[in-house]
């Protein structure tokens, strides 16, 4: 039998642990973005780490816009697909970086352009 597009071929119990670590990630960006803004108004801009401050804020925000793709991927079913040929994202690979959304092969050919 062949393996459709959008079935997974994740075992429910390697979802839950991704997920797991998703939602762990997603809880420990939100703590960080809030002591980050706490930061920014009680600094008001008044030292030179003003524009540090503001990249940490967008480099935050962005992790954060990121897990939740995952996490959205994750909850329709597509998460662990290679978002150019659909292929499976090995667990191995999606535990070490659980937002990869391409494959090795396409990866590499990415970043090989």
């Amino acid at each position: 039998m062949t393996e459709t597009p959008t079935a997974s071929h994740l075992s429910t119990v390697q979802l839950q642990s991704l997920r797991q670590d998703l939602e762990e990630q997603l809880e420990r960006r939100s703590r960080h973005l809030l002591g980050l803004r706490a930061e920014a108004e009680d600094s008001g801009g008044a030292d030179g780490t003003w524009q540090e401050l503001l990249a940490s804020l967008s480099a935050a925000d962005r992790a954060i816009a990121e897990l939740n793709q995952a996490l959205g991927r994750m909850d329709e079913g597509s998460f662990g697909r290679c978002a150019h040929c659909r292929t499976g994202i090995p667990f191995e690979r999606l535990k070490i970086r659980p937002l990869a959304r391409y494959c090795i092969g396409c990866q590499r050919r990415a970043e090989a352009a």
